[in-house]
């Protein structure tokens, strides 16, 4: 059975090549987010096998996001997606749970390594 992600960054064309990378991988995306308020409500909505969050995003960042996701679901797993020279806070969404982190701009290879190792 196809696993259930979704896609949290602000930028609609991030979320458009993600998508596009894990549909034609047999991923099925539960639903997108562009902030961190709209992804906690997503998550709750949609139950997904797994969030890949960036770590910057308006209204709320990805780390706030995430432990608010965990304090819902102590077991939600979580991909954090963010730029280069953000080693600081990759370390701090570890720290609240992250399974594991993905830097932009994104190579697809590296973006179903990530998914396979955390999902299968």
């Amino acid at each position: 059975m196809a696993k259930n992600i979704l896609i949290c960054d602000d930028a609609a064309f991030m979320r458009m090549m993600i998508k596009d990378i894990l549909t034609k991988n047999g991923y099925n995306v539960a639903g997108e987010a562009e902030n961190g308020l709209k992804a906690i409500e997503k998550y709750k909505e949609t139950n997904p096998d797994l969030v890949l969050m960036d770590i910057t995003m308006p209204e709320m960042d990805g780390i706030q996001a995430l432990r608010e996701i965990k304090k819902v679901d102590a077991g939600a797993t979580v991909i954090m997606c963010s730029a280069m020279g953000q080693q600081a806070m990759v370390i701090e969404s570890i720290q609240a749970g992250a399974k594991d982190f993905i830097v932009k701009p994104f190579q697809a290879e590296r973006v179903l390594e990530a998914v396979k190792k955390v999902v299968g």
